[in-house]
């Protein structure tokens, strides 16, 4: 634990975050039947991937060099500004973590989701928590489901893990996130110090602002679908955390992001990281810097795999605007106070559905 962070590490850690009703394996049921897409995964029409090809506009998504951001560059700090106010995304270079770290987690991910279903499932997740293997948002019968399967877990602080949950094969799994996750988390450090520098503070305050920095680490499963226009991988939706980092596959697309009212893809820079403002970045600025909803979509002639982290504050901590984001630009404050603990679990119960979960932080301003 870093000095700065102030609950210690001996402190009992939460029981749980919040339950999801068991579905079907997809993974399976495409093994089963590679042509089945059953009713339950089928989108609204209105919700189905567009066949508009909007790729020109990914070589848009800022692409920030972390080394120059560590250097105090003002260039690039200017660009990550940009980059948080106008598009919630960006792609990393330069973040200093090895090509094989990166490579060695994708290898053994790979692996673990082609063990047998009784072997994976021995780490399924419980009926009250989302820790483990399976599927998280699920809180109705009657939602359409996401085209994927997934492995969660909280990686930091140490005490918070629930070990039972982590796989055990292939040989060497748990080592392998382990090291992906320490180095990731080492970027997301750096990336709140220009965050803070950007933001007006002290480069440390963002860090220390968490009491904790929390860190949960998803892998995501997108088998492929016989009918991809008809299914999304993930539901839109922006983050409950403060910052996410993606690792992507580099042949592979699926993630696209909300700009302009489009849906533009986030075309894979090999061994860049992608990182987006999640909600607590959005409150903290008091709406300068946004959580942009995303997607997965799917395609119809190969599995995808993708690694997200998330960082986030201790269940404790307050969110609310910060003063000094209060300005002449944005006079009024735009979201309440609110415990973190309340506002992540109280989104983890309800279905993804876009930006409809920060309902609950926001003022409501009469118009």
């Amino acid at each position: 634990m870093g000095s700065n962070e102030t609950f210690a590490e001996n402190e009992e850690a939460p029981q749980t975050y919040a339950p999801s009703i068991p579905v079907p394996n997809v993974q399976e049921l495409v093994r089963k039947d590679p042509l089945q897409v059953p009713q339950r995964y089928v989108r609204d029409l209105e919700n189905r991937p567009k066949d508009t090809d909007m790729s020109h506009l990914s070589s848009l998504v800022p692409v920030i060099d972390l080394s120059l951001l560590l250097m105090g560059n003002e260039e690039e700090l200017n660009k990550l500004d940009f980059a948080c106010q106008k598009w919630g995304f960006f792609q990393v270079v330069n973040h200093g973590v090895a090509k094989e770290v990166l490579q060695k987690m994708k290898d053994a991910a790979a692996e673990f989701f082609e063990l047998p279903l009784e072997e994976k499932n021995k780490y399924a997740m419980p009926s009250n928590d989302i820790q483990g293997y399976g599927h998280a948002y699920v809180v109705s019968e009657e939602q359409i489901l996401d085209w994927s399967d997934a492995l969660i877990l909280v990686v930091h602080p140490s005490n918070y893990r629930k070990l039972e949950y982590w796989p055990k094969s292939p040989k060497g799994i748990e080592e392998t996130i382990e090291e992906y996750s320490n180095a990731i988390r080492k970027v997301a450090i750096e990336l709140l110090q220009s965050f803070s520098l950007i933001m007006g503070m002290e480069k440390d305050s963002l860090h220390e602002l968490h009491k904790q920095l929390v860190q949960a680490y998803r892998v995501n499963y997108y088998p492929a679908c016989s009918k991809p226009d008809q299914v999304l991988g993930v539901s839109p939706h922006s983050d409950t955390s403060t910052i996410s980092i993606l690792t992507q596959e580099d042949d592979v697309c699926g993630l696209q992001i909300r700009h302009n009212n489009e849906w533009v893809p986030v075309n894979p820079i090999p061994n860049a990281l992608v990182v987006n403002v999640g909600d607590v970045i959005e409150m903290w600025s008091n709406g300068k810097y946004k959580s942009i909803e995303h997607r997965a979509v799917t395609n119809d002639k190969k599995a995808r795999i993708s690694y997200a982290t998330f960082l986030f504050p201790h269940d404790e901590v307050e969110i609310e605007p910060l003063d000094h984001m209060v300005s002449s630009e944005s006079p009024q404050k735009l979201y309440k106070s609110i415990k973190y603990g309340e506002f992540l679990r109280s989104s983890m119960k309800t279905k993804m559905e876009g930006k409809a979960h920060t309902k609950m932080a926001r003022i409501e301003t009469l118009a």
